[in-house]
């Protein structure tokens, strides 16, 4: 358990990173803001997966070891969004906007 903090606590700030997380992308234009927006979704999963398994069974491991597989999860997604941005904005206008990229519509 944590000193002076409950499981409601938490909850409710994953929850709040969870929708920021859904506002930034589908309010944003900027691929790399779009990127970073999606990648505070899966975070705020793995918080709730260590919290819950902190207060509910603190013996066991898997809420870490779930992190961990959602960590390694997002670090290779990262690494393939940025790889797509990259080649995007190399080949293109010149420009990570989602408005002006015509390159992978169709």
């Amino acid at each position: 358990m944590i000193e002076g903090v409950t499981l409601f606590e938490i909850m409710s700030l994953t929850t709040i990173l969870f929708f920021i997380g859904i506002y930034g992308f589908l309010t944003r234009t900027n691929l790399i803001a779009m990127l970073m927006s999606l990648e505070l979704m899966p975070h705020a999963e793995a918080i709730n997966f260590v919290a819950i398994n902190k207060y509910l069974s603190p013996a066991v491991l898997q809420g870490q070891i779930f992190s961990l597989f959602i960590i390694a999860l997002a670090a290779a997604e990262t690494a393939l969004a940025l790889a797509i941005i990259l080649h995007l904005y190399s080949n293109s206008t010149g420009t990570v906007d989602v408005k002006e990229v015509k390159e992978l519509k169709y």
